[in-house]
């Protein structure tokens, strides 16, 4: 069976991350993603380290799309894009909200002529708050809407100097948000026949996103309890052979702390009067992980002391690097990391698709396109002519380049 949105036509405005990861989970689910990038080129492509003179921050997000690179300030250009608009099925674009409208392509100029259009917005804190115009990347975006300060209450003094989270959360996760809303708009339309524009939110949702929100909003004491069942305080232990590991929730939360117990059979513990609430166990806490890591001593190997774990109804994950990881057997299994074309005969290592279907067959995985690679591919499909191509790359109407290094020099 074909991939599930084969045949779908997207016309992707976006850059770096957000919008990226979007598009690139549609066209690895069967959408024909044509990237439309600016003269200046996506800042992704800079993304150390390279490959070819391509980014690999850039690669691991654009795979598979072809790439056509045009400016806009130029009426043939315009005139180019929007008639990809009027026969596209779906947008994606993460500019700050009204750029795209400059150039006649905002989602009021483009339902004029092709209402069925699905056209998503991602952007820092959406289209039409007071907050708009302001600049959003992953870690402000994260900054703003709680996750850095939980970042730093959760490890406090160990910390050396106040610093936010490694991972752009933000950015990722609003890309997830963005595929979502495609899907629901691709159902709406099947339904209405009429497309929709979405607007996402980078802060919405990283509100929607944190789990301990609702605890946190509420104002409640827990008296040393930890929220959320506590899988936001779940301890770093160390075996005797130096494997690192963590088990899922915390011994200072009652009920898991019984879990605990009873996992290493030692119900004493449950009578001994420095651990009877929340409150003593966060003040007694060096002992009682004392305890813990005495018990993980007894064992000989992880897979030993999994058993016991899982018999108490606890999970335990070994501590891995992601080079440690996609040794696994776990990821042969999936193949979790896939070959990507390097563009230099050669290959490098990238993560494959979360989803197996069970009947509906996905892409393979695609090669990183360079800045305006399938500029002519794409222009004669729409029926350019070969002498108005080439005017238009003497113009510089058009663009392309092999490195990233270039696109960023004056």
């Amino acid at each position: 069976m074909p991939a599930p949105l084969e045949g779908l036509r997207v016309v992707d405005f976006t850059r770096v991350l957000a919008g990226p990861h979007c598009t690139k989970a549609l066209r690895d689910l069967g959408a024909d993603v044509i990237k439309i990038e600016p003269p200046s080129g996506d800042l992704g492509r800079v993304g150390l380290p390279y490959v070819t003179g391509i980014g690999l921050y850039y690669v691991q997000q654009n795979a598979g799309k072809r790439n056509l690179s045009l400016d806009l300030n130029y009426a043939e250009a315009r005139e180019i894009v929007t008639a990809m608009c009027r026969e596209a099925d779906i947008i994606v674009e993460n500019f700050r909200p009204g750029t795209l409208a400059r150039f006649k392509l905002s989602y009021d100029d483009i339902r004029v002529y092709n209402p069925r259009i699905i056209y998503v917005s991602l952007s820092g804190y959406g289209q039409s708050t007071s907050w708009r115009n302001r600049p959003a990347f992953a870690p402000t975006v994260q900054a703003e809407t709680g996750l850095t300060a939980i970042v730093q209450d959760h490890f406090g003094e160990a910390l050396t100097e106040a610093r936010g989270d490694a991972c752009s959360h933000a950015d990722v996760y609003t890309g997830l948000q963005g595929v979502i809303a495609v899907l629901a708009a691709l159902q709406d339309r099947n339904r209405t026949g009429e497309g929709q524009h979405v607007d996402v939110s980078m802060a919405a949702t990283m509100l929607s996103v944190n789990e301990r929100a609702g605890a946190l909003l509420s104002g409640i004491d827990t008296d040393g309890e930890p929220i959320a069942l506590s899988a936001n305080e779940s301890h770093i232990f160390e075996m005797a052979d130096g494997t690192r590991l963590t088990i899922a929730g915390s011994p200072i939360y009652s009920p898991m702390f019984q879990r605990y117990c009873a996992m290493m059979r030692r119900n004493d513990l449950l009578e001994d009067p420095r651990y009877a609430t929340a409150q003593s166990r966060r003040r007694n806490l060096a002992p009682l992980l004392a305890e813990i890591r005495a018990w993980l001593g007894t064992f000989d190997s992880l897979e030993q002391l999994q058993a016991q774990v899982s018999e108490a109804g606890l999970a335990v994950g070994r501590v891995r690097t992601t080079e440690e990881f996609s040794a696994s057997d776990w990821v042969k299994e999936w193949n979790a990391v896939v070959s990507v074309d390097d563009r230099a005969g050669g290959s490098v290592r990238m993560p494959g698709n979360p989803w197996i279907f069970s009947r509906s067959k996905l892409p393979p995985a695609g090669a990183p396109a360079f800045q305006g690679e399938h500029n002519e591919e794409i222009l004669t499909e729409r029926g350019v002519p070969a002498d108005q191509i080439a005017e238009m790359k003497a113009r510089k109407v058009l663009l392309s380049r092999r490195t990233a290094f270039s696109a960023f020099e004056d």
